[in-house]
């Protein structure tokens, strides 16, 4: 069967119908940001050279299916490198501290995440996130000339684009803007535009990332991080997520992790061992993204730093 074909069956599998066996060894998620992409072919270069594995990318960013995926244990899914905390703590609580049928990494790297602005808007007066609760403000983000801004919230799939529903509602300024939630090329391509006109733009931004490195944006003050006003319900867990949903505070500090399906103690016990030891560093993520993004293939670039980091491998191996 062509890696194509086989990629179409996966996702068909993964949105009907649980496989009962999968023909790589091991599984992992091929997101469809940089960032994403750099972590993921990252461990399939290390799985690769240090076990010897197959390892099979599965394009797909929807977190939900990705931990059932996971918590089934079939090989469906086997290994999730985006696990962001805490905007993936609901499926967490549900697959790692209730079920106990995925496993989350104790290693992460720190990352940041909020709205972020061009320096247009950054001069114009937008310096918080309260700024935007202003028509007049806003109307420096109308692209469209339909009196409402634009500032986008996420991708589909991502938990924190439901999060960011709520943050605009409760942050005041949900009525004086479009909320868009596209794929995250389609943001950048507005973005870029932006930044090279010297225009306004606003969204919703995260780092490690290579846009930090490409344009000049900066983060907007938010009130600092208050579990009282972080109170985040997920589509998945009650139909009435948004009435019970109330976020009007900065994220709580943001880690990284690998989570992976907890069968694979049994099926991959060594996988297992070099998932708790592998350790990526923001810089390496930022590195990475950005080569990605430059035109460089993701596979090629994460094979090349393994080949570079032999010492590196070898303390991930226990040897």
């Amino acid at each position: 069967m062509s890696v194509l074909a086989n990629r179409f069956l996966s996702a068909l599998a993964l949105t009907f119908l649980p496989l009962s066996a999968w023909a790589a060894d091991v599984v992992i998620p091929d997101p469809n940001y940089a960032s994403g992409r750099a972590t993921a072919y990252a461990t399939k270069a290390i799985v690769e050279d240090a076990l010897g594995l197959e390892v099979e990318m599965l394009p797909t960013t929807a977190v939900p299916v990705i931990f059932e995926a996971m918590s089934r244990g079939k090989g469906e899914i086997d290994v999730w490198t985006e696990t962001w905390l805490p905007n993936q703590s609901g499926p967490v609580d549900k697959y790692v501290k209730g079920d106990g049928t995925v496993v989350l990494g104790e290693k992460s790297f720190p990352a940041k995440q909020g709205y972020c602005v061009t320096r247009a808007a950054y001069d114009a007066g937008v310096k918080t996130v309260f700024d935007l609760a202003n028509p007049k403000n806003a109307a420096l983000f109308d692209t469209d000339g339909d009196g409402k801004g634009e500032i986008w919230i996420g991708a589909q799939g991502w938990q924190s684009t439901n999060t960011e529903t709520i943050r605009a509602r409760d942050y005041g300024f949900a009525d004086f803007f479009e909320l868009q939630s596209t794929d995250e090329a389609v943001a950048t391509a507005g973005l870029d535009a932006a930044a090279k006109a010297d225009k306004p733009w606003v969204g919703y931004c995260y780092s490690p990332h290579q846009n930090f490195a490409i344009y000049d944006l900066t983060f907007l003050e938010e009130p600092p991080y208050n579990p009282a006003d972080f109170v985040m319900v997920q589509p998945a867990e009650d139909p009435a997520w948004k009435e019970k949903s109330h976020v009007a505070s900065a994220y709580a500090d943001t880690t990284v992790h690998f989570s992976w399906a907890k069968s694979l103690e049994e099926r991959q016990p060594q996988l297992v061992a070099l998932l708790k030891n592998i350790q990526f560093s923001a810089d390496d993520v930022n590195t990475w993204s950005l080569d990605i993004v430059n035109g460089g293939d993701p596979d090629t670039i994460a094979r090349d730093w393994v080949a570079a980091h032999p010492d590196l491998m070898a303390q991930w191996m226990g040897r």
